[in-house]
């Protein structure tokens, strides 16, 4: 394993009723990287996360994480994301009868024992960094509203802050941009840059313009295998990524 990686893939392959949804899969990500990751459907993304978060064993191959690595394929899904992998599907999960500021405090990363629960007190570090999270996806001054008022972009916001909250070293993000106003997807982009500026964050996204705005590497993935990966220059002039994906 490269010393730089944070989470490396390698060989990976799994079959549904004989359908290689994932084809000797290699994939590697940094410690504080961003990368996003495209392709047709049917294409192997979500079935990738989905190994990475051990919801889906795969036939063969490695799945190895952090320093020293270890294997995930001996972890349930609950001890994957204890060790720092967090993952946000395309619909947001939020408590929409709570506050937003109960929502982070909800998350944050604590204890969870029945007697910590039961003797819980507000702490001021945990209020410090409630309005940390809020400044850093821009809701500090939605705090106070039921999360199930906020627009689908602040739903968004609010599951990532709710993810960060748990402190991952590895972030992945499915289709952020669905579903919202161009200002909204210009506010998510930076979120997901400065998130990545401390740990991992791969971006599974359709939309070809907020990839462009991430200004970072992009992988493409086809019939279960890297077709392609650089920049989105480098991907997007790549005659195999235009026939398969892009069109002409």
């Amino acid at each position: 394993m490269q010393e730089a990686s944070l989470l490396e893939l390698e060989g990976v392959s799994v079959s549904f009723d004989g359908f290689k949804a994932i084809n000797n899969l290699s994939f590697q990500i940094g410690s504080a990287e961003l990368r996003a990751i495209i392709g047709p459907n049917g294409a192997g993304k979500t079935t990738m996360m989905d190994i990475i978060t051990g919801k889906t064993k795969p036939d063969n191959g490695s799945v190895l994480y952090g320093t020293p690595a270890k294997s995930l394929l001996r972890l349930s899904e609950s001890q994957i994301a204890r060790i720092g992998i967090g993952r946000k599907f395309q619909r947001p999960t939020v408590f929409e009868n709570q506050s937003v500021f109960d929502n982070f405090l909800m998350a944050l990363k604590k204890s969870r024992s029945p007697l910590d629960v039961l003797f819980y007190r507000l702490e001021n570090t945990d209020l410090e960094r409630v309005k940390v999270l809020a400044e850093e996806v821009g809701l500090h001054e939605q705090l106070e509203r039921t999360s199930g008022e906020l627009s689908h972009g602040q739903k968004q916001w609010l599951e990532i802050g709710m993810l960060l909250a748990q402190d991952p070293k590895v972030l992945l993000v499915d289709e952020p941009a669905a579903g919202m106003t161009p200002q909204e997807r210009m506010h998510t982009t930076n979120i997901l840059k400065k998130a990545a500026q401390t740990r991992a964050v791969v971006v599974v996204e359709h939309d070809m313009e907020f990839v462009r705005r991430l200004e970072c590497r992009v992988t493409v993935l086809h019939e279960g295998s890297v077709l392609a990966e650089g920049s989105i220059d480098h991907v997007t002039n790549d005659e195999s990524v235009i026939d398969v994906y892009l069109g002409r």
